[in-house]
């Protein structure tokens, strides 16, 4: 719709510059949805731009951009309000276009072609292979996930990617906690590592290392070598271990990956050195205090960084620096990294060591999407901890108890970067208060529809039921048209913003008029008219919702 729009004033905008009456570029104008009716469908700021440029007043451009417009069956009629924005009302058949446009186009209504087949990479969750997903990586997973869908929904080439940090201090914890357990030591013994892994799962890896089970992941196949004091033997096996878990707990949520790097491979690799060496040369380094230090602050930190420690270890920043190299070598001209909150503080220094490489990268590369924390909630009461992980809850826990729609829902329902309360009894309810209950309860209802004029042997003939559109009135059946015409705009919106929630919300949106309408007026009337014209409407809000929550990775269910 606001693409129709903006054609009709670009016409307008030549037919001005044929006339010698414009004779200055446009800057970007802005045309948008009006919050209320009152004030028109869409508004437009072309003249309150153009009057900066030309010296004039907006009113009196606004005026000749609309007399220059051609006729539309689109637009019922113009008005210029206020300082000179000018107001479009527009016609019934406007809005029936959109039914047209979502039956037509059926799956693919919502979709577009504005990334051209651009590569894009999105790495998510990206979790520590110490234990079971928890929570905040399960918001990570729902957030990643829907993101690449509405990317691809949106013309792109979308890469999944996930980064396993499988070197540094936290392995070498998992490694001494595995080998605890296989010695029989528990978590209360004195013995037990400071810094050990204290969930049941550490017990089930260190049985299946004593006996000589094999663990697959990313494609290495790992066998137990079942000696007790072989530690990198036992590192090698348990990471391997629980990286499988993780897959097979993101498989469970419907979420896959294109990639699978690991942190070890840049140092096994020579990566990690290379950047050292790199930024060294370019002049961005020095030592002191027996340290090798990122002059960060030349880049935008608020102070210098150490690289390497005076015990010649790297510091946890530095092989992040090396991973986001490798993507940008692989031709991720465009990349999104998803992480935690916790996590920004990291951000402005793995992109200051990016700009010591002087290597042309952007300084806005990558972009980053952070959440906020997740408290879950049963029976009023904060759920904190899992039998299996120890100290957490996990992401297969949140599936056991909401199911996998409405986890994958309520994740995303919220701004990222807000903090999430997820309500386990809300999540089970059937009621209209359970927001995915809400919205896939309206795809059922128009399914509903579908098989009573089956049981009646109604035929609906989709190009006759276009022919009739006109008979459809009523505010009520009007919102849902201006719903369903808005969805390509939220998904675009959704993707080139990084705010998923927006999709979410929106289907809630569309989800109550659709219940409004429905709870207002009978479809299967005997007038065959009036009848297809609705049953029309109701089948392109059924395909709108289904479109929607398929990008959500959420089911759209015939029945209830």
């Amino acid at each position: 719709m606001k693409d129709a729009l903006r054609e009709l004033l670009l016409h307008a905008l030549d037919t001005l510059r044929q006339d010698g009456v414009l004779d200055a570029s446009v800057p970007p104008f802005v045309i948008e949805r009006t919050r209320s009716r009152e004030h028109g469908d869409f508004a437009c700021n072309a003249a309150l731009l153009l009057a900066k440029t030309l010296g004039r007043k907006p009113r009196e451009i606004a005026t000749a951009l609309v007399a220059a417009m051609p006729a539309s069956k689109l637009v019922a009629r113009t008005e210029i309000a206020g300082p000179g924005f000018i107001n479009f009302f527009l016609s019934d058949a406007a809005w029936h276009e959109a039914i047209r446009r979502a039956l037509h186009e059926g799956a693919h209504y919502g979709h577009s072609r504005s990334g051209a087949d651009r590569a894009v990479g999105i790495e998510f969750v990206s979790a520590n292979p110490t234990g079971p997903l928890h929570v905040g990586h399960a918001r990570a997973a729902a957030i990643g996930d829907t993101l690449a869908r509405l990317y691809s929904a949106t013309g792109w080439k979308v890469y999944r990617e996930f980064y396993y940090n499988d070197a540094g201090a936290q392995i070498q914890n998992l490694a001494l906690s595995v080998q605890a357990r296989i010695g029989g030591i528990e978590p209360d013994d004195p013995r037990w590592p400071a810094d050990g892994y204290r969930g049941d799962y550490i017990k089930d890896v260190a049985k299946d290392y004593l006996a000589g089970a094999t663990a697959v992941a990313g494609g290495e196949q790992v066998t137990a070598g079942r000696n007790p004091d072989d530690l990198d033997a036992i590192r090698h096996f348990a990471v391997t271990w629980l990286r499988r878990e993780q897959d097979e707990d993101l498989r469970a949520f419907g979420v896959a990956f294109d990639v699978y790097f690991l942190e070890s491979s840049l140092y096994v690799d020579g990566k990690v050195q290379q950047v050292v060496d790199r930024i060294a040369s370019q002049g961005h380094s020095y030592e002191a205090d027996g340290a090798l230090w990122l002059r960060a602050t030349e880049f935008g930190d608020d102070k210098d960084r150490v690289m390497r420690k005076s015990d010649g270890t790297y510091t946890y920043f530095l092989p992040d620096v090396a991973y986001h190299l490798s993507k940008w070598e692989r031709g991720y001209k465009h990349a999104i990294t998803e992480l935690g909150a916790d996590h920004h503080g990291s951000l402005t220094r793995v992109k200051a060591g990016l700009q010591a490489l002087d290597i042309g990268i952007p300084k806005d590369w990558p972009q980053y999407v952070l959440h906020q924390m997740v408290t879950v909630l049963k029976g009023g009461e904060e759920v904190k901890i899992s039998k299996r992980a120890g100290s957490y809850v996990t992401l297969r826990d949140l599936i056991d108890m909401a199911g996998l729609d409405a986890t994958r829902y309520f994740l995303i329902a919220r701004k990222s970067d807000s903090q999430l309360v997820f309500d386990i009894d809300l999540a089970r309810s059937q009621t209209n208060d359970n927001p995915v209950y809400y919205v896939q309860y309206a795809h059922a209802r128009v399914c509903s529809v579908h098989r009573q004029m089956h049981e009646r042997s109604i035929v609906f003939e989709q190009h006759e039921a276009l022919k009739h559109l006109d008979r459809l009135g009523g505010e009520h059946a009007r919102t849902v048209m201006v719903e369903i015409s808005r969805f390509p705009e939220i998904v675009e919106a959704a993707a080139a913003s990084h705010e998923p929630h927006l999709l979410a919300q929106y289907l809630r949106e569309l989800a109550g008029a659709f219940h409004v309408w429905y709870n207002a007026e009978q479809f299967l009337v005997d007038d065959e008219g009036l009848r297809n014209a609705r049953v029309a409407l109701a089948y392109a809000t059924r395909q709108t919702l289904a479109n929607g929550l398929g990008m959500l990775g959420v089911s759209a269910p015939e029945s209830m």
